[in-house]
């Protein structure tokens, strides 16, 4: 015997079997409440901004600056001690910019980059570390991803020719189960969802690299369970050296 099938039923047929085996990709962006205190520029640390337009300028002088840091603290780190070294090795190749200023929330960047930090450059890549202070200062989880990706929207708009090598917020908290570390859990796992298959943003979560096996994070990497020392600069230069050189070609 032989079935025939009329159009009508083979398309009925092969939208059934679409419901039933197709995998629809979930829906993971961001709805962005650009209301939030992470989304409004506010000032802080006007000198160093100004300080930083001049080290632009400099920095311009010897050739294109090719590899620019946005961040707090952490990523103002980078300019003393042992791990200065550990920098120019690592990103003196690329004619790096470091931006990074202690106590930084994303609206302290967002200031920073309305007021013109980023003009007149076109980097390869811009690597953003920032949140933790949004967390140490009160915002939720929600309000620090937020902020996090006004962020990235506003280096996309000033740089829309670079990559983005956004950061994981780093661990903080000695131990694993430090109320710090759930919610920097939660702001890292929406952001990785965020910018999943995203061209233009890589986003790369180094933070396992700090700790023990445990979930400890060892004062020999990280003193005060927030800053890293010369050790734990290393291993953030270590981890990322492939991913920028990949995203400089």
């Amino acid at each position: 015997m032989v079935i025939r099938f009329t159009r009508q039923a083979v398309g009925v047929f092969a939208v059934t079997l679409c419901l039933v085996g197709c995998q629809l990709k979930p829906q993971n962006k961001i709805i962005v409440d650009r209301s939030g205190p992470g989304c409004v520029p506010a000032l802080k640390n006007p000198e160093r901004h100004e300080a930083f337009m001049k080290d632009k300028a400099e920095l311009l002088a010897k050739g294109d600056i090719q590899l620019v840091f946005l961040g707090d603290s952490i990523t103002d780190g980078w300019r003393g001690g042992p791990q200065n070294e550990i920098y120019k090795m690592a990103f003196g190749k690329y004619n790096a910019f470091n931006t990074g200023i202690g106590g930084d929330q994303t609206q302290h960047l967002l200031w920073r980059i309305d007021k013109g930090e980023l003009d007149g450059l076109h980097p390869k890549v811009v690597e953003i570390m920032i949140g933790t202070n949004n967390l140490g200062n009160g915002q939720t989880p929600e309000q620090t991803i937020a902020g996090v990706t006004c962020v990235v929207e506003a280096v996309k708009a000033k740089c829309p020719d670079a990559k983005v090598l956004l950061l994981a917020v780093f661990p903080r908290g000695e131990k694993a189960d430090d109320p710090f570390r759930a919610k920097i859990a939660q702001v890292n796992t929406a952001l990785a969802a965020q910018y999943l298959g995203d061209a233009h943003v890589k986003f790369l979560d180094i933070g396992p690299k700090f700790l023990l096996a445990d979930g400890t994070l060892p004062r020999f990497i990280m003193p005060d369970s927030l800053h890293p020392n010369a050790i734990g600069y290393q291993i953030w230069a270590d981890a990322t050296a492939h991913k920028l050189e990949k995203l400089m070609k």
